[in-house]
């Protein structure tokens, strides 16, 4: 346990105060651990504005479900029948004893097969929103987690160019002495200055490049985006026979069983509008100096043209169902081509890697090494050495560009299906 004593003396209390100050930076949740890879995608999951979005629409299509299948709303009836505008007994309304005063109601009865119909396309929107929801959700975690990827290793690239200017300003010290004792060239003093200004150009791009992933990240996390990155990019597992077995549950995809399924109750209640809706009216008429009566009556609709009427709105939908199942074939198509040519390239990637890592980076090493020795022994000039070590670098930053495309596309690839 951390104890700070009770101080008297001015200065002790101030050095008191910093050191709870300490106390406390060391104690927030955020001081020591930064910003993960998964901590950044959830706070992605949660702040989204797309996605609370499209929550929002799937919300109200689920507010809506319940209410397509209930009635219309039944009409009020009030009026005077029989009413004399000439004559003694003009506008009159109990002289004549034909005049009745009516209070009625009156309600419309869409057919079953309509109301079905609707159900079911209520069903299906809800269907689609929700599987648009999964979209969103998986756009949302990839865009996140690849703004993560691209911050970790801009900064990595930042690191072995400044690995590198230290490696410059060093020998930049040394050449000096070296001149002056007749082991080198003053030349090689202007080579190593022109490669520490080639060095602080690409470290210019290498901070831009930090500066424009750390705006994407701020994009999905707000300000945790300025803390530090925690953890190494994770080694997420591309097994590519599942992915290709789960293909037809691809996000994008699966959206269009429920917009099929729309078509299909949109066509259906189409088709019932050929059968027509019916309704019922019933009606009390008051008379003062007579009897009151009651009246009732049934309506039907006859769809007697259907041919200029009906028949083309079923023409339309079941062309509309058919475009749908087009789309989705072709969608489906693009996505397996997409799906093949990303696991190519990952398997590329793979073995670029892998020969790099196993070959390439020794290699380089050894022929700086070599450079350096010649240049050390006086059997060589600097020019040699700083070749050497400008490629080693571009070897190194080669590295990590392969290790970032490849960390990409296995985002992308685990981001196809939602889980």
């Amino acid at each position: 346990m951390f104890v700070i004593p009770f101080c008297s003396r001015p200065g002790h209390r101030r050095i008191a105060g910093s050191l709870a100050a300490l106390f406390a930076l060391c104690q927030s949740p955020h001081a020591q651990a930064g910003l993960s890879f998964d901590e950044a995608t959830r706070l992605a999951r949660e702040q989204a504005p797309a996605l609370v979005a499209q929550q929002s629409a799937l919300a109200g299509a689920r507010s809506l479900q319940g209410n397509v299948s209930t009635l219309p709303d039944p009409r009020l009836i009030v009026g005077v029948d029989n009413l004399p505008v000439t004559g003694p007994d003009r506008f009159s309304l109990t002289r004549d004893f034909m005049t009745m005063q009516r209070l009625g109601l009156m309600q419309e009865v869409p057919n079953r097969a309509k109301r079905e119909a609707r159900e079911a396309g209520a069903q299906a929107r809800v269907e689609r929103e929700r599987a648009t929801l999964a979209v969103v959700q998986l756009a949302v975690q990839r865009d996140a987690a690849l703004a993560w990827l691209a911050t970790h290793y801009a900064e990595r690239r930042v690191a072995q160019l400044a690995e590198l200017e230290r490696e410059n300003q060093l020998l930049q010290a040394t050449l000096d002495a070296r001149i002056a004792a007749g082991r080198a060239m003053p030349a090689e003093r202007t080579m190593a200055r022109q490669e520490a200004l080639a060095l602080a150009d690409r470290r210019d791009d290498a901070l831009r490049d930090v500066a424009k992933a750390r705006a994407a990240l701020r994009r999905w996390v707000g300000a945790r985006a300025d803390e530090p990155l925690e953890g190494d990019a994770p080694a997420l597992a591309v097994a590519a026979e599942q992915v290709r077995a789960s293909l037809h549950r691809h996000a994008e995809i699966a959206p269009y069983a429920a917009m099929q399924a729309q078509a299909q109750a949109e066509l259906r209640e189409a088709d019932a509008e050929q059968r027509g809706d019916w309704g019922w009216e019933l009606v009390y008429s008051r008379r003062p100096q007579y009897s009151d009566m009651v009246s009732f009556q049934f309506t039907f609709d006859l769809p007697w043209q259907r041919d200029q009427r009906q028949k083309p709105q079923v023409l339309a939908r079941q062309k509309d169902a058919e475009r749908i199942e087009s789309e989705r074939e072709e969608m489906t198509r693009r996505h397996r081509e997409e799906l093949e040519a990303q696991l190519a390239e990952l398997q590329a990637l793979d073995n670029q890697l892998a020969r790099l890592a196993g070959g390439g980076l020794s290699l380089a090493a050894e022929r700086v090494a070599l450079a350096l020795a010649s240049y050390e022994a006086g059997r060589g000039d600097l020019g040699p050495v700083l070749v050497a070590r400008r490629e080693a670098l571009d070897t190194r930053l080669r590295l990590l560009d392969l290790e970032t495309q490849r960390s990409a596309l296995r985002v992308r690839l685990t981001t196809l299906v939602e889980q």
